[in-house]
């Protein structure tokens, strides 16, 4: 059973080159979690969810513009992430304001062609059904 991922739970996007760190605003338990937990909808950019250092994504704009100075060397630039929807599944069973929890299975696409996962949700008691 994946578990809830609350604030505080450590994030990788398969383009970017550092792990970021989830912030849940606004603050809301659900029993057992040891931190607020996350809603489907915590996916907004520099509130939620940080930049992950560079970026190596040729979708991304300034990483092309900047692989395209360089002669075609593929050069990363400051990750800003852009998420259009939110986190997928969501928990079948957990609810946050109405909104389906976020579990350790979900993920998020960045626009620039990055999958967005839980590396560590944060807590290790709060198990849920999918």
């Amino acid at each position: 059973m994946p578990k809830l991922v609350v604030s505080g739970a450590k994030l990788q996007c398969t383009m970017g080159a550092a792990p970021a760190t989830l912030s849940v605003l606004p603050i809301v338990m659900v029993d057992g979690a040891t931190a607020p937990v996350a809603d489907v909808q915590a996916q907004k950019p520099n509130v939620n969810i940080p930049p992950f250092g560079l970026c190596r994504s040729m979708s991304n704009p300034q990483v092309a513009a900047a692989t395209a100075a360089a002669n075609g060397v593929l050069t990363p630039q400051p990750c800003l992430p852009v998420i259009a929807a939110p986190w997928s599944p969501g928990s079948k069973s957990v609810e946050v304001r109405g909104l389906a929890a976020v579990t350790e299975a979900c993920r998020c696409q960045c626009a620039y062609a990055g999958e967005i996962s839980v590396t560590d949700p944060g807590q290790h008691d709060v198990e849920v059904d999918g």
